[in-house]
């Protein structure tokens, strides 16, 4: 059964292997703002996330620029970050979501506002992601608020949280993902994901514990722009390891930033084979026309 009238839950239904990709709210209050830097992914992804304020940075928000794709016909997930906002508003932006006709959600905590441009700004965080997924499956299957409230017609939603793929070693336990799942969490979006041999390992272990037939999983990736940018998302980004024959590879490229797009190309065809992996979520700032550029690279569609 369909929770959602979106084309990334049918997609993932009928077994293909689906692409997102992801863009952020420009700083404008244009709407045109939002498709000249989404535009090309039309009909190159399955569908589009548009980040909630990344980076504890203000934007045009996330709910106006994924209306502006969906009136566009680019199909969006929207994503929440728990961090800005109660849950009166939380829920009142779910119902709005159904009420444009916004199919995906990804619920998600979001960054620390001290690593923001405003670091005197005071989180929220009345509910973690795992609560909003269980409230927005309460609005969508009971078609009641938490307060008991009905709501006619409630939101149809395909709710979706976030993962890191790592080592699996002694201290590694499913635990976390497991309740999302029972929480209302559909499918995983993950955090950049450049080693495969550890990826690898990572889905050989939830498929073993049945994970990965209860949730679709949607692997990160990304076209690095050069040597120096992915020493710095291993640095930096939580979860995130670009292995050494990679970097070295892009240090000896005479054109760097094309080998981090032929490296992106290799890694999306690679992921493809691998059981478990239900498809692709490609990330990273600004890149939307690079991505377009791998996606069609890749021959995945």
């Amino acid at each position: 059964m369909t929770t959602s009238n979106g084309n990334l839950e049918k997609a993932l239904g009928e077994g293909k292997f689906v692409i997102t990709a992801e863009t952020s709210p420009p700083d404008s209050a244009d709407s045109q703002a939002v498709l000249d830097r989404a535009g090309c992914l039309k009909g190159v992804a399955d569908a589009v996330n548009v980040t909630d304020g990344a980076g504890a940075r203000s934007h045009m928000s996330a709910f106006a620029a994924t209306v502006v794709l969906a009136q566009a016909g680019i199909e969006p997930v929207l994503q929440f970050t728990t961090r800005d906002r109660n849950r009166l508003a939380l829920q009142g932006d779910l119902i709005g979501a159904g009420t444009f006709g916004i199919p995906n959600i990804l619920c998600l905590n979001g960054d620390d506002v001290k690593g923001g441009d405003q670091p005197e700004t005071k989180p929220v965080h009345d509910l973690d992601s795992r609560s909003l997924m269980a409230t927005a499956r309460q609005m969508r299957d009971e078609g009641t608020l938490p307060s008991g409230r009905e709501l006619k017609p409630p939101p149809r939603l395909f709710i979706g949280g976030a993962e890191v793929p790592r080592q699996p070693d002694e201290k590694f336990n499913t635990d976390g993902i497991t309740a999302k799942i029972e929480a209302g969490c559909h499918f995983f979006q993950t955090q950049f994901a450049y080693d495969m041999d550890v990826l690898k390992a990572y889905m050989g272990r939830l498929r073993d514990e049945g994970i990965t037939e209860r949730a679709y999983f949607i692997i990160g990736c990304g076209p690095l722009a050069s040597a120096k940018s992915a020493r710095w998302m291993t640095e930096n980004l939580f979860g995130v390891h670009v292995p050494d024959p990679v970097i070295k590879r892009l240090e000896g490229a005479d054109d760097q930033r094309a080998e981090g797009k032929k490296i992106c190309v290799e890694l999306m065809q690679e992921m493809a084979e691998v059981d478990g992996i239900h498809g692709v979520h490609l990330m990273g700032p600004r890149v939307e026309e690079a991505v377009a550029e791998v996606v069609e690279e890749s021959g995945l569609r």
